[in-house]
């Protein structure tokens, strides 16, 4: 039963996409907030779409949506990066540039005000983010961006934090937000299967600006682990 509702939603999530991409290429002559309105109605589809499974979410703590801040999310799963941008009101996301070479999907990204940053660029990459996050505070919307760099797996504690959130932080003097959660359980990558359940979102105290960069990074990664380290004691 758990394979065939996989397939289902497969089918569903693919359908639904290439019909939004398609429909949508005149938004790519339009501004940027009809493509980033898009985004978030696309993550409204696929959180419906996960009610074949069933997969529903909880949202738990500061969720600041009237306020610009830099939300530093953990990565486990395709979900936070779709269902997040809905719930979080289309806030600018720094993602890998290979997701930029998706037919149409990546240009709608682009479009919609997302940074791409080059994992293979150094020190060039470190600039380009932080040139573009600086355009991107101008517009008055939040940052959403990944602090690894990459998805991990639920159990991984390992995974280095990586310098790009700070960069940021110092640059723009934004309240960073931690963000825990547990997606990898319910929505794993590298596999077909989906298991049914409730995702958990947890969105920690700020960190205020103004913190050296030893302390940030630690206190960022110790917010976020621990609190997935609880997250992880509850879903095993």
């Amino acid at each position: 039963m758990s394979f065939f509702r996989s397939v289902l939603f497969l089918v569903t999530f693919y359908f639904f996409t290439i019909l939004l991409s398609i429909i949508s290429l005149p938004l790519l002559a339009l501004p940027h907030r009809f493509a980033s309105h898009l985004g978030s109605f696309w993550g409204l589809i696929v959180n419906l779409c996960l009610k074949i499974i069933p997969i529903d979410f909880s949202i738990k703590g500061n969720v600041r949506k009237r306020e610009q801040v830099i939300y530093a999310v953990k990565h486990q799963s395709a979900w936070e990066t779709l269902i997040l941008y809905w719930q979080l009101e289309r806030p600018i996301v720094v993602l890998k540039k290979e997701l930029l070479l998706i037919p149409i999907i990546g240009a709608l990204m682009k479009r919609a005000g997302c940074i791409a940053v080059d994992r293979k660029a150094g020190i060039s990459a470190l600039r380009k983010l932080q040139r573009e996050a600086t355009v991107a505070k101008q517009t008055g919307r939040s940052i959403l961006i990944f602090p690894q760099g990459t998805r991990v797996l639920p159990s991984d504690n390992t995974t280095p934090y990586q310098v790009g959130v700070f960069s940021i932080y110092q640059l723009l003097s934004l309240s960073v937000i931690p963000v825990a959660l547990d997606s990898g359980h319910y929505w794993p990558s590298k596999t077909l299967l989906k298991k049914p359940g409730i995702i958990n979102v947890v969105f920690l105290s700020p960190i205020k600006t103004g913190l050296p960069r030893s302390e940030f990074m630690t206190k960022l990664k110790h917010d976020i682990e621990s609190c997935c380290a609880e997250l992880e004691k509850k879903d095993n």
